[in-house]
């Protein structure tokens, strides 16, 4: 008996261990991934056989907005033609082959994820933006692929089509998720990809006067993630063209690879279009003035 309790009590606690650990785990992806808005939307939409949060396609004119996304070449972006005719798009190949059309917008390197895209449309059309732009990723939709696009089914198309022009327009900078998680927790805003010295290397010489001082680092930076919001004209033209300029040339010297370079930039393009370092508007407010889901 003595035996069997000497290693019933190690075994038992291992398990208790493991049990723990998963769920810790389980409701950190639960949370991430919306997983009870999602699986309630599919529910939904498999009765109502269409797209919950898709209102009627625009038809017609293409508006003065622009959807600017990178994609390698293997990546199907028939998507944004197709389901957003109202937007301009600007879609970047990132690793153009000896097939690709010169028609095709490409980037001055494959680096830094998103990132080199995004600043190569705004340098390459600083003076002749459209009223609107959205950043967002290539693929539309997918509870795996896209968890981080913040509405109910995970579609880009219903981001975007639900998005408030009018409150982009106010806020200058809006991120497209309102989840908190992950970003915005008070553990994420240590951020462990944005130190004071990649801070002082990414804003060195930036235009704007906190940025400039030598001395300067917030204590904290947060967003929530992940490198997809929308900017107004305005809030772009708010730096000089030189300041996406030097983004560019750093992301292109960094030692750091294509992952990690466009990691820091993710947790820094709130506040490269004018907002505190600490961006994380209040999650219910923000679903409400980002998508109308009041």
């Amino acid at each position: 008996m003595r035996w069997t309790l000497r290693f019933a009590l190690p075994a038992l606690l291992l398990v208790v261990t493991l049990f723990v650990i998963l769920y810790i785990k389980f409701a950190q992806i639960w949370d991430q991934y919306s997983a009870p808005t999602y699986a309630w939307a599919s529910l939904q939409n498999t009765f109502r056989g269409s797209t919950l949060d898709n209102p009627p396609a625009v038809v017609g004119k293409v508006e003065d907005k622009v959807v600017i996304m990178a994609r390698i070449e293997s990546e199907d972006t028939d998507w944004v033609a197709e389901n957003l005719p109202d937007w301009q798009h600007a879609i970047y190949t990132v690793d153009p082959s000896t097939n690709t059309p010169n028609t095709t917008l490409t980037t001055p390197q494959n680096k830094g994820h998103e990132s080199m895209a995004y600043l190569t449309y705004v340098i390459d059309h600083y003076n002749s933006l459209p009223s609107i732009l959205a950043f967002i990723h290539p693929h539309r939709r997918g509870f795996s692929d896209a968890w981080h696009t913040d509405t109910p089914l995970h579609d880009n198309v219903d981001a975007l089509r639900t998005l408030r022009l009018p409150y982009v327009q106010e806020n200058g900078y809006v991120n497209l998720r309102c989840n908190w998680n992950p970003g915005c927790k008070k553990a994420h805003r240590q951020n462990k990809h944005v130190n004071a010295e990649v801070w002082q290397e990414v804003f060195k010489g930036a235009s704007k006067a906190s940025f400039s001082q030598p001395d300067y680092v917030p204590g904290e930076v947060g967003a929530a993630c992940c490198a997809q919001f929308a900017v107004s004209r305005g809030r772009v033209l708010e730096r000089p063209l030189s300041d996406y300029e030097s983004l560019r040339q750093w992301v292109i010297d960094t030692e750091m690879g294509d992952a990690q370079s466009g990691r820091v930039l993710e947790f820094l393009w709130h506040v490269i279009f004018g907002m505190e370092a600490v961006y994380c508007p209040d999650e219910k407010s923000c679903y409400c003035n980002v998508y109308g889901r009041c």
